[in-house]
């Protein structure tokens, strides 16, 4: 059967109505075999449906059938002498595996008294059955393959045969009971309030881990910047194929549990322990662990998520190879770091994009409204919020929640508020992967972050490269942490919350004081350091783009005291006079309608590279002499 386009939430969210569905042909089972098995499998608290005898009328199947179908964890279907003569059970088959089978439930099949091979093959009754309904239905071809299709797919599944004489029926049921009853044994994990768009998400990592299509295990990587939604993910991913596993194991904030040695020995004793049943299991050391693991786990088919990895060690220690885990085996591992997932040989990855505005349009009402329409009063700044959060489910989520039954006025004031001084919650989140950053690295994030989003590449190498940074090798460890992107016209990109974090580090350095911080590149900072004479030499840089045209009321001393300043780009504003002193520390002078005829008389800038004084009016009177000018 084809994989779906879309999957109903029950299916990764465990909120099942029915744990079991039963198929079967009433005239052949429901008063001996069939009866015994629901009423064995409804003694033991397993909630399964049973079609009514007096509601099965007429050939169509009716869409409280269907209902029921997709609403049942798993099913069984019992093959009779008989079964295939029953249009209607030939549908409800087929129903049953598009869309259970299909959405990687399971389905057991159970041959009471007929041999597999009979329903494989359709030999005996089967293919008498098959020939009649083919004189009836000699116009629709297409249910005929259908049906045969789906007797093939359900005979190959793993299941029962019951044959009469071999064993007793009580005993057969028994061993089935147990069966289903340790697959349906392990509890789903909640997934999300309102799990918004991600039935297509699910469907599309589930096509990456090729399941039943290989048998060697696989490593799969799902990356994305943080509150993007990886973890969310994995946990629908792990409910949705759970029961196709011998064991399971989802190892929730490795990055903030294993920050030493004793945090890996008690993810690796978890893993063990919640795969092998086995309470109070004791390693000890981080390398005990390691050939226990291997030796215990190398022959079980298992499902291990591997949730917010951010060091090699934790992979190591945890999920060392492919070898450590039996045939069909997967393990799924969320990060922001791509390259790390990279250099453990996982190769197979999905990245996980911002929602698309239908989706965060619904995930945002349901926090900001309790239902999943805006109310029409607040639809115009709720597309604010929507162009604020840009399609981060996380800040979709707080803001929403935050801005929950409150007027428009104090939506306002809230945005207002969160485009100068972003939401601690979602800065919290987010700020993490800029932690995990070497320096250099940190300083090349803040310079996108606070100048050269969306500037191209080329531009910002020449600029980072003044700042006296790496940027070939720093920017691909920004694009491997899902810190920034290059657009196909070679541009940097970075997602509208991820630069107001940065943004926010560099206020942080002096809240109250501009003159006090790194980086200066908001105009009323700008204006506010130059007018007051304020900077101090903690200023490196300074980009003035001013959105209007404003004249700078100063005597010229401002730079006076900024002695590490070393990118100064002034694009449109009108200073009052020329500037009395430049620090000599500067590499990159760049100023558009330079407001005097001569650079100040002490200015001897031995580093600087790169020099621009478009529609100045700037003279030299004797060649220039600096080594490093490019």
């Amino acid at each position: 059967m084809a994989q779906p386009a879309e999957i109903s939430p029950s299916s990764f969210t465990g909120e099942w109505t029915y744990d079991v569905f039963l198929s079967f042909r009433g005239q052949d089972t429901r008063h001996n075999f069939t009866g015994n098995l629901y009423h064995s499998l409804d003694q033991k608290g397993i909630h399964t449906f049973i079609e009514d005898e007096s509601l099965r009328k007429g050939e169509e199947i009716k869409p409280s059938l269907l209902k029921a179908i997709q609403e049942s964890r798993t099913a069984i279907v019992v093959f009779s002498e008989n079964y295939a003569s029953s249009t209607y059970c030939l549908d409800e088959l087929v129903a049953i595996l598009e869309h259970l089978k299909a959405e990687g439930r399971l389905v057991w099949p159970i041959f009471y008294d007929v041999d597999p091979s009979v329903v494989r093959h359709q030999r005996d009754s089967y293919a008498e059955a098959l020939a009649k309904h083919e004189e009836r239905y000699q116009d629709d071809k297409g249910k005929m393959q259908k049906w045969r299709k789906a007797l093939l797919e359900a005979a190959n599944l793993s299941g029962w045969h019951f044959v009469q004489g071999s064993q007793t029926e009580y005993k057969f049921i028994t061993n089935i009971i147990r069966t289903v009853s340790e697959k349906l044994n392990h509890t789903p994990l909640h997934v999300a309030d309102n799990p918004v768009g991600l039935g297509s998400l699910v469907l599309q990592v589930k096509s990456i881990m090729g399941i039943g299509s290989s048998e060697r295990v696989k490593m799969i990587g799902i990356c994305g910047t943080g509150g993007i939604g990886k973890t969310t993910i994995a946990r629908a991913v792990y409910n949705l194929l759970a029961d196709q596993f011998d064991g399971l194991c989802f190892l929730a904030d490795i990055r903030e549990k294993a920050i030493d040695k004793h945090g890996l020995v008690q993810l690796q004793e978890t893993l063990l322990s919640e795969i092998l049943g086995e309470k109070d299991i004791k390693i000890g050391c981080v390398n005990k662990g390691i050939p226990l693991i291997k030796r215990r786990l190398q022959r079980k088919k298992v499902l291990l998520v591997l949730d917010d990895v951010d060091n090699l060690k934790q992979l190591k220690a945890i999920a060392g190879g492919n070898d450590w885990f039996g045939f069909g085996s997967r393990i799924i591992i969320t990060s922001r770091d791509k390259h790390l997932l990279s250099a453990h040989g996982v190769s197979e990855f999905y990245e996980v994009k911002e929602l698309r505005k239908r989706d965060a349009l619904e995930l945002f009402s349901w926090n900001a409204f309790k239902s999943n329409k805006v109310d029409p009063g607040y639809a115009k700044i709720s597309r604010r919020v929507l162009s604020y959060a840009g399609g981060l489910p996380l800040a979709l989520q707080v803001i929403g929640s935050n801005l929950y039954n409150r007027g428009i006025d104090e939506w306002k004031s809230a945005l207002d508020k969160y485009e100068r001084i972003p939401n601690t919650e979602v800065n919290i989140i987010l700020k993490v992967s800029y932690d995990g950053l070497e320096e250099d690295e940190k300083n090349i994030f803040l310079d996108i972050a606070c100048f050269f989003h969306k500037y191209k590449m080329s531009y910002v190498r020449g600029m980072l490269h003044a700042h006296g940074f790496h940027p070939e090798h720093g920017i691909q460890v920004l694009v491997d942490k899902s810190l920034v992107s290059i657009d196909r016209n070679d541009c940097l990109r970075m997602h509208d919350l991820i630069q107001d974090m940065g943004r926010e580090i560099v206020r942080q350095e002096s809240p109250s004081e501009p003159g006090k911080r790194s980086r200066l590149w908001f105009d009323e900072d700008i204006f506010q350091v130059l007018q007051n004479e304020t900077g101090t030499d903690k200023v490196e840089v300074i980009i003035l783009n001013s959105s209007r045209q404003k004249e700078v009321c100063w005597n010229g001393n401002a730079f006076q005291k900024m002695r590490n300043l070393r990118v100064l780009i002034v694009g449109d504003a009108y200073f009052s006079t020329g500037p009395k002193h430049l620090p000599n520390s500067l590499r990159v002078l760049d100023w558009v309608g330079y407001p005097s005829t001569s650079l100040p008389s002490g200015f001897n800038p031995t580093e600087l590279s790169i020099l621009s004084m478009i529609s100045s009016c700037l003279k030299f009177d004797k060649p220039l002499k600096w080594r490093n000018l490019k």
